[in-house]
């Protein structure tokens, strides 16, 4: 790939392959918004320690030409080999994604949910290629209720089919254009304190953790067999504070429990010595679709 080193990330209009819970596409004109003064100005080493369907990541990167080099990690194992299959071997993912949505969409009703089941049932094993697993961590994306991702305390995907008609299995045009900006991306699988090897004071972190939940019932943070409570939020706290301590600029994005409990100051007393702004953002991902609608997120940063 012949591309200069200042546009690299432009060579393509990359969007997030999946579908995703807690996704950030419909506040990216607010997160674009609050990014530090002069940030198009400099050259900047973008770091995203919570990948997850990277909607902030390629809008970043196809935006602003001064961004030389990035780094995205994630916990989830399976998510991330589906970024290095698409790195890697985009045409080979595109080929058993076509075939799956091809048998898929040739079925109807009980077929159609024998077959799911029998690719969950697939995908749990992880004795795949790793080509045929990241075909079916998407197959499972596109087709399961809501695009919800969640494993149980074994690691299991178990979330139950959708009811799509015609779901988009192979968006095989995305997959070649999100892989060709993934060239220049470093891509990683670790706790996110790991990510502290690649900063220096041109970097720029975002920080896009599993929510805190603002209610019990709320839930959905089960992203990975390991929960991320709120030592895991204290913790990342307190990366945040070495990193400012360190003059790196950061933004983090988080559920503003205040919305459930207006006597809730969990994440207002946490980082009560940075900059909290409250953005709407439309919640979709609950099973009472009375309960879905505008509520306010948080755009934390240290500038």
């Amino acid at each position: 790939m012949s591309v200069s080193q200042n546009s690299f990330f432009k060579v393509a209009n990359a969007k997030p392959f999946l579908k995703w819970a807690g996704g950030k596409t419909q506040i990216l004109n607010d997160i674009k918004n609050f990014l530090p003064a002069g940030f198009a100005e400099k050259e900047i080493t973008y770091i995203e320690p919570f990948a997850g369907s990277g909607a902030v990541l390629f809008s970043i990167l196809s935006s602003f030409s001064n961004i030389q080099s990035a780094v995205i990690n994630d916990v989830n194992e399976d998510l991330i080999n589906v970024y290095r299959v698409i790195a890697e071997y985009p045409e080979e993912l595109i080929v058993y994604l076509k075939q799956l949505e091809y048998e898929y969409l040739s079925l109807n009703g009980e077929n159609q949910k024998e077959y799911f089941y029998a690719k969950r049932s697939l995908f749990n094993l992880r004795s795949s290629s790793k080509i045929i697993q990241a075909a079916l961590f998407i197959f499972l994306n596109r087709t399961c209720f809501n695009g919800l991702y969640r494993v149980n305390k074994n690691n299991c995907f178990n979330v139950p089919v959708g009811s799509y008609k015609k779901p988009l299995i192979c968006n095989s045009e995305n997959i070649l254009a999100v892989s060709a900006v993934l060239q220049k991306v470093e891509i990683l699988t670790a706790d996110f304190e790991k990510t502290y090897e690649y900063a220096s004071e041109d970097s720029f972190f975002y920080f896009d953790p599993p929510y805190k939940p603002i209610t019990v019932s709320s839930s959905f943070n089960s992203y990975s067999k390991d929960k991320f409570d709120d030592e895991e939020q204290i913790r990342l706290y307190n990366f945040c504070v070495k990193l400012d301590k360190n003059n790196i600029k950061w933004m983090l994005s988080n559920s503003d429990v205040k919305s459930a409990d207006a006597e809730n100051y969990f994440f207002d007393e946490l980082y009560s010595g940075f900059n909290i702004r409250r953005v709407k953002a439309t919640r979709r991902i609950n099973s009472n679709a009375q309960k879905r609608g505008l509520l306010n997120e948080l755009i934390i940063t240290n500038y």
